[in-house]
């Protein structure tokens, strides 16, 4: 008996489907674009979290100690606004604890470069020592000298005149290993120093997802007009295999209460907070799809309910049980949901590799969306559960609905 019931509830809701083709098709792509927005959306920041990890954890660092959120500053010589000042001696400082391996300074400044002094394009140059097991280089050797230059702060040292720079820098510019270029943070500053190219890695445009140029730091103060406040962005420390990472953070905190230590995971929470905007605006476009999606999907089902009142009414009056109504209009609306929900799912494929393709060329980060199998799993239940409210939605209309006011007119 159940299963009769079953089939007839399956047989009716099926020809609905069918004689409503127009109707139907509508409500499909509501549910599709909604899942599509959502898995889209969903894939991105799951992407950004485990890029980021991954970067974090192959820089082979432990602590971060920055003096603020890295700041732009368009009217100043390098665009960047650097908060930790001296940080030369803040890093020989740190290094000098029993649990600390080592405690490097860092700075990224954008910087004119070219190879004639007269075309110049704009790239992320970055003070970093170019050397040791966590710089990967591809082409050419490291830095042959360390930072000579800063000479205990008084930036009378040799330069070395050495720079590191990655495919991308090598690709626009047309340089090699041997060849020259002009760097600085200013055309005339540019003009007036040289530098060779000593080897080619990605090690550092990896990490900051754009075209970069690699000097000691020093020499990128120099050369962009810092040296009076020995500014860097951060100075990453790596710490023993025995020691306890929390409580070197914790000591360390201590010592420099004006600072922000923070371990891999830490520093990129902090750097997640910083594009709290951004990430806000992409939860309201899902709510917005997700919104859009219930509200075109329960018109469709309030449009077809009300088109056929009459016919409802009828059946209603000669017998017909309201629930046997209800679950074929529930049916319909699961039917419309799984359709959609497959069908944004299917979408989502090309779109993530669209939106992989922008993200490459605008942000240089590659494969920064991810596909995973909880996104999915969430697409699909998504897409159900906007049209199980359509069908419930519709269903209180029907449940509520009286044979004889429309019957007697």
């Amino acid at each position: 008996m159940i299963g009769s019931r079953m089939r007839a509830v399956l047989g009716i809701a099926a020809a609905q489907l069918r004689h409503e083709r127009g109707r139907t098709l509508l409500a499909i792509v509501a549910v599709a674009l909604a899942v599509l927005a959502t898995t889209i959306l969903a894939s991105v920041g799951y992407g950004v979290v485990e890029t980021g990890q991954e970067k974090f954890d192959t820089s082979g660092r432990d602590l971060w100690v920055t003096g603020g959120p890295l700041k732009f500053s368009p009217g100043a010589v390098g665009g960047f606004e650097n908060t930790l000042v001296d940080s030369h001696r803040v890093a020989d400082d740190i290094e000098q604890r029993e649990a600390i391996q080592t405690a490097v300074p860092m700075s990224f400044q954008t910087v004119y470069a070219s190879t004639d002094g007269e075309e110049f394009q704009t790239v992320v140059g970055v003070g970093a020592p170019a050397r040791g097991p966590s710089v990967n280089v591809i082409n050419g050797n490291e830095f042959s000298t360390r930072d000579t230059h800063y000479a205990n702060g008084t930036y009378d040292g040799p330069m070395s005149h050495e720079i590191v720079v990655d495919e991308r820098t090598a690709d626009q510019l047309g340089v090699e290993v041997g060849d020259s270029l002009y760097v600085g943070g200013t055309l005339s500053a540019a003009r007036q120093n040289e530098f060779e190219v000593v080897g080619i890695s990605n090690t550092f445009s990896a990490f900051v997802g754009s075209a970069t140029v690699t000097m000691h730091l020093s020499e990128l103060q120099e050369v962009t007009g810092t040296t009076d406040s020995d500014r860097a962005t951060f100075v990453s420390i790596d710490v023993h295999d025995d020691a306890d990472v929390g409580q070197v953070e914790r000591e360390i905190q201590a010592d420099y209460p004006s600072y922000d230590v923070r371990t891999n995971e830490e520093q990129l929470e902090a750097t997640l907070r910083e594009q709290a905007v951004l990430i806000a605006s992409g939860i309201s476009l899902v709510a917005f799809a997700v919104a859009a999606g219930v509200a075109l999907t329960t018109n469709l089902q309030f449009s077809l309910v009300y088109q056929r009142r009459d016919r409802l009414a009828a059946i209603k009056a000669i017998g017909w049980r309201t629930r046997t109504l209800v679950a074929v209009t529930t049916v319909k609306a699961l039917v419309v949901g799984i359709l959609g929900a497959a069908l944004g799912l299917v979408l989502t494929y090309p779109g993530v590799a669209v939106v992989n393709e922008v993200a490459a060329a605008i942000a240089g980060f590659e494969g920064l969306v991810q596909l995973s199998t909880e996104v999915l799993a969430g697409g699909l239940v998504l897409g159900v559960v906007i049209s199980f409210l359509s069908g419930l939605a519709a269903s209180v209309l029907i449940a509520r609905m009286s044979p004889l006011s429309y019957i007697s007119r």
